[in-house]
């Protein structure tokens, strides 16, 4: 193999920039030529393509975002779109394709490989979504940054005798909002994969109240339902002050943790050497502290389980 290409595609997360970085050091140690692709799929199909050297990702290790740009590309959905992609990839001799992002660049990345080109995906997303791999490459500083809010949260909170509701993202997955509110804290914790009671949660904040707690963290993973909605319910049986913190899109950028800098470090290096041992249609996973492989299907196709346990300890550390 003569020629590697590598996209980032999605929404972007804390670490993209270190498998960038990993993926172009590791091409040009082994003498091959890099192409960057700016703006996912979409630069695939209008040629967003160049290459790339030692200097292309001097100084991004300890950066967020992607220096790559990042996008969803709807006209990648039609045939007439791929079409287009393939040929600008012919048309540069690139012989693999490394594609960085969630679920959704991932079924992108399977349409290439069935296209004949060889390809490789890296999980990389916050919300921790994807049920092959341990964890997604940007999780573990989200979850830092989640926890940081929480405890400035907890300050101001106790200063005037407030509860808090922090919403987090993570969609039809709980992880960003479980993990950060057991690490942080957090009195009450509202995730997908688990009914709440609100009368639980209002009798916590008033028993809290009367024993001399000042505050009660809540953090609500989105789109389960309105934190304002879910603030009037608890102001009206608790009659306690109750506050929104709407976290949104802090939760993508900053620097990287050191976790997440050597994962990416580690998928970056693999991926290039598995595409020089001629593999393909592989997606990369993080278990039991190694990088480890599936196919892209399977990891697709993976469901994701949910940590019962850390959830069960929940009240018990929130008394």
């Amino acid at each position: 193999m003569k020629s590697i290409a590598i996209l980032t595609s999605g929404g972007d997360s804390p670490g993209m920039n270190a498998v960038i970085r990993s993926v172009v050091r590791t091409c040009i140690y082994n003498n091959i030529k890099i192409f960057g692709v700016k703006f996912g799929y979409d630069g695939l199909i209008n040629g967003n393509i160049f290459e790339m050297n030692i200097s292309s990702v001097a100084d991004i290790i300890q950066k967020g975002g992607t220096i790559l740009s990042s996008a969803r590309s709807s006209c990648f959905l039609t045939e007439e779109g791929q079409k287009k992609a393939l040929e600008n990839i012919k048309k540069r001799n690139i012989e693999g394709l490394i594609v960085l992002g969630g679920d959704g660049s991932f079924k992108g990345a399977n349409v290439i490989s069935n296209y004949g080109i060889k390809t490789i995906c890296i999980p990389c997303t916050i919300d921790n979504d994807m049920g092959y791999t341990d964890y997604t490459i940007g999780f573990l500083t989200s979850v830092n940054t989640v926890i940081d809010a929480i405890s400035k949260l907890r300050d101001t909170s106790s200063s005037h005798g407030r509860a808090n509701i922090l919403e987090v993202m993570g969609r039809k997955c709980g992880d960003i909002a479980l993990y950060s509110g057991v690490a942080g804290g957090a009195e009450s914790i509202i995730i997908p994969e688990k009914d709440f009671d609100l009368e639980k949660i209002c009798n916590k904040i008033i028993s809290g109240r009367k024993r001399g707690k000042l505050h009660h963290i809540i953090v609500l993973t989105e789109g389960i339902l309105s934190p304002y909605q879910l603030k009037k319910q608890i102001e009206e049986k608790t009659k306690i002050d109750t506050r929104v913190t709407v976290l949104g899109h802090i939760q993508r950028g900053g620097t990287p943790s050191s976790m997440d800098r050597i994962i990416a470090s580690e998928m970056g290096n693999e991926a290039v050497k598995l595409l020089l041992l001629g593999k393909s249609n592989l997606a990369l996973a993080y278990k039991n502290n190694e990088v480890e492989y599936v196919s892209i299907e399977t990891a697709i196709n993976c469901k994701k389980s949910f940590n019962e346990k850390l959830y069960e300890i929940i009240d018990e550390l929130s008394i």
